[in-house]
């Protein structure tokens, strides 16, 4: 059987994307605005899409298609209540971005720790030129080694994550979160985890039941010297709580690579930020050019699969 399948994000995939071999017919878009989204796939049975949003009201104007094919491993800007109502399959990438993602919030953690950006500013604002010494020790810098990372989150990129830092020399602890989908892994209570770790990493999706998950009663409970690292969703932290945590001191510094709303087109408090204990990159830790192929291939893959009835990576 073939389809007509649309892309209708195009631009968010820099890679290379081979046609479905499937599709007798396939379109892409670079990007597509809300009020286009029903024109575009009136005629679609496959709809490939990162970042646009298919709710119940579009799903119900488009009775011919079958199969939304996720650009993305997160796949809440998908009404999955209303796809299963109305038999349209989802899948979604899994593991792709396992090595990008880790590398990111290290990354960024290693920054935070070492507080690379208080020295790069003291050096180009000529404090090292002026130094009495060798060098000049005006913040302080902490090792990774000997410390302990608590993960939330035990999937691939959870997983990743804890090999990397198990290679510094640190403790990892998983946070308990129901249900446990690892074998192998012991769980530590998520309270517990916030109050032990040094380090706080995120890698869960976005739910109704992690929307804020980290909010200002667990900001009071990580330690004063903790970093909390978020590579996964914004929503899953409470953005003005976290502002709060770092004027108050009630922990050492941030790493985001992502807002509650992205793009930030309204401005976001974390945008105007400007302090060496908080960096924030604009969602870029999936998008390493290896990884980005890795999706690419998978999604047109999960395409043809479900189409010869052999379908994987389902969502619903």
């Amino acid at each position: 059987m073939t389809h007509r399948v649309v892309f209708l994000d195009r631009k968010s995939i820099k890679a290379n994307v081979r046609r479905p071999r499937c599709a007798e017919s396939y379109v892409e878009y670079d990007r597509t605005d809300p009020a286009d989204v029903v024109d575009r796939l009136r005629d679609a049975t496959v709809a490939i899409v990162n970042k646009v949003a298919m709710r119940e009201p579009t799903l119900a104007e488009l009775p011919k298609l079958e199969l939304i094919a996720m650009a993305a491993t997160g796949y809440d800007c998908i009404d999955i209540d209303s796809c299963r109502r109305r038999g349209i399959a989802v899948t979604n990438i899994r593991d792709y971005a396992v090595h990008t993602v880790p590398e990111h919030a290290f990354m960024m953690l290693l920054a935070l720790r070492r507080n690379l950006l208080a020295y790069r500013h003291d050096v180009e604002h000529g404090v090292w030129q002026k130094a009495e010494q060798f060098c000049f020790l005006t913040h302080p810098i902490g090792d990774l080694y000997g410390s302990t990372i608590g993960i939330v989150g035990e999937g691939a990129i959870g997983q990743g994550t804890a090999a990397i830092a198990r290679g510094f020399g640190m403790t990892v602890l998983f946070a308990d979160h129901e249900p446990p989908k690892a074998p192998g892994i012991e769980f530590t209570a998520l309270d517990e985890v916030l109050e032990r770790a040094d380090v706080i990493s995120l890698h869960l999706p976005l739910t109704p039941a992690t929307r804020n998950l980290i909010g200002l009663p667990q900001l009071r409970r990580m330690k004063r010297n903790a970093i909390l690292l978020n590579t996964a969703r914004g929503g899953l932290v409470d953005e003005q709580a976290l502002i709060r945590a770092l004027e108050e001191g009630l922990i050492a510094g941030a790493g985001f690579d992502v807002l509650t709303i992205e793009p930030p087109r309204e401005g976001n408090p974390l945008l105007e930020l400007r302090r060496h204990d908080f960096i924030l990159t604009p969602h870029v830790a999936w998008a390493s050019d290896g990884a980005m192929q890795f999706l690419a291939d998978q999604m047109i893959e999960n395409i043809d699969l479900w189409a010869e009835g052999r379908p994987r990576h389902i969502v619903t």
